[in-house]
């Protein structure tokens, strides 16, 4: 989590320094944080790559890459004093001699600051070139001072448990394990992080926050986009490995977890792995109970006709890979026994949104029951991510009149009201990553946990071909399991949380 003061001199390597990610996300973060005073004092920004450019060419494509995706479009003399900091360098992945000239590079650079500065690496590249990039990092000693070089892995952190456990071995046989910092953009959110400040710096809501006080507990990201042009991509994925493996489960970690003695990495950390620890494992004779798959059909978006995923490109027409998920999960604790907790993720869904929701328990007792009203409802607190940001809480009040009716009225926190250039998540991420504050990366044993909680699920519904895909609409709330699914405890779906 960030803090007051810059970092030391560092150098920033990206690998895949052409690529999509570099361009849309890493380069447009770093400019923001150079406009508002959080670059190091000397700092160096390195894109390797195989495409033939010289330091301008390369400049000028991320230019085009801040036009149009930076926050804050480039100012000529801002973009001026920042473009001296970058240069590019010819390499191939896997070829040892590439990086002995990056490590030349990198020397000369320390010696033109008179320091050895930070190193950064970013692995902005495809799962499989992990392992080259690693290995020859470690051949070149590029990153031989474990104080001081850090490297950014971008998920899918494996393909599953085995997998994951493979990747972790194999990075920390390069870099000890606090030099690793596995990225979830998801984190980086500016309410996603205010769920910590929201328990953790108020009395108000610690009493409250477990099982004698809260019903129930859902997640939603829900997204309008289909897969579009990632449809190799996502075969291999899937919205179970895609979302609830490490977005939303991270999230329900920092819902669920306990009071931290302090606010140190390995303090928040530990206690997100108690809470992975805690979700009761599914049998795979109890998936169909737990959870739910869906797959959409064609439909209509916003006045648009939108195809099948079987007939989106690259996608097999037969397809078996889900596209929505609803998973109710239980926390075996002192602080959540008996409460569900409701995670769902879908694609060619209604609307775009993310939030989570805290259902409080009805009233023991209803006073009002000769009350006029027929409005009543419990409590509830609404912490929207995207697109909106903000914290409702609704609660009930007496109407205005002579008779004692009650109406739902909410109390709002909204970010775009406090501020207007709210950071985006690449920032945070970054900026905590040059500074060596690994609160909001995942640990080896939380990406290993996370896998072991969707395993079951994960193993069935590879092994079991689904015969009823499609089974929603583009355009819908996915299928109609997933309303059975969480009508079986008596609870409902909040849909369209921003505007109810």
């Amino acid at each position: 989590m960030k803090s007051n003061k810059k970092a030391d001199a560092t150098i920033i390597i990206i690998f895949g320094g052409t690529g999509d990610l570099a361009k849309r996300k890493l380069l447009p973060a770093f400019y923001n944080l150079f406009l508002e005073d959080w670059m190091p004092d000397k700092f160096a920004i390195i894109g390797l790559g195989r495409t033939p450019l010289d330091d301008e060419q390369y400049r000028e494509r991320l230019h085009e890459g801040l036009v149009e995706f930076s926050r804050t479009k480039p100012d000529k003399s801002k973009w001026d004093s920042f473009k001296p900091a970058i240069s590019y360098f010819i390499s191939e992945i896997n070829k040892e001699g590439s990086y002995k000239e990056l490590a030349k590079k990198l020397d000369a650079q320390d010696a033109e600051w008179g320091t050895r500065a930070n190193r950064l690496f970013y692995l902005s590249v495809s799962p499989q070139f992990i392992e080259a990039v690693t290995v020859n990092i470690s051949k070149a000693g590029l990153a031989s001072d474990a104080e001081l070089d850090r490297i950014v892995i971008e998920k899918p952190f494996g393909h599953n448990k085995e997998t994951a456990i493979e990747l972790n071995n194999m990075l920390t046989q390069t870099f000890q394990e606090k030099q690793i910092y596995r990225i979830d953009h998801y984190l980086g959110k500016e309410t996603v992080q205010n769920i910590l400040a929201f328990r953790f710096a108020n009395a108000l809501f610690e009493p409250i926050w477990n099982r004698n006080y809260i019903d129930y507990v859902q997640l939603t990201v829900a997204e309008q986009v289909g897969v579009e042009e990632r449809g190799d991509y996502y075969e291999g994925s899937g919205a179970l490995r895609d979302m609830i493996q490490n977005h939303l489960l991270q999230v329900l970690c920092m819902i669920a977890m306990e009071p931290p003695v302090s606010f140190q990495a390995e303090e928040i950390r530990n206690r997100k792995v108690d809470v992975l620890r805690a979700i009761r494992r599914i049998k795979p004779e109890e998936v169909h109970q737990y959870a739910v798959r869906g797959q959409y059909a064609d439909g209509w978006l916003e006045g648009k006709k939108v195809p099948a995923y079987r007939n989106e490109p690259d996608v097999n027409p037969r397809s078996n890979t889900e596209t929505y998920v609803a998973i109710k999960f239980f926390l075996d604790n002192w602080r959540w026994q008996n409460v569900p907790f409701y995670l769902r993720t879908g694609k060619r869904m209604q609307e775009k949104t993310s939030s989570i929701t805290i259902h409080f328990r009805p009233v023991p007792h209803s006073t009002f029951a000769n009350s006029q009203s027929d409005s009543f409802m419990n409590n509830r607190l609404t912490i929207d991510i995207q697109p909106h940001m903000d914290i409702r809480l609704r609660f009930m009040a007496k109407k205005t009149g002579l008779e004692m009716d009650l109406n739902p009225a909410e109390m709002i926190f909204d970010y775009d009201k406090c501020s207007t250039q709210t950071p985006e998540a690449y920032e945070t991420l970054l900026l905590d990553a040059m500074l060596g504050d690994a609160t909001l990366f995942m640990r080896s044993d939380q990406v290993e946990e996370a896998w072991d909680v969707i395993t079951p699920i994960q193993e069935v519904w590879e092994n079991r071909e689904s015969l009823d895909f499609a089974n929603y609409a583009a355009g819908t709330w996915g299928p109609e399991s997933a309303e059975a699914l969480i009508a079986k405890e008596g609870h409902v779906w909040a849909v369209n949380l921003h505007s109810k």
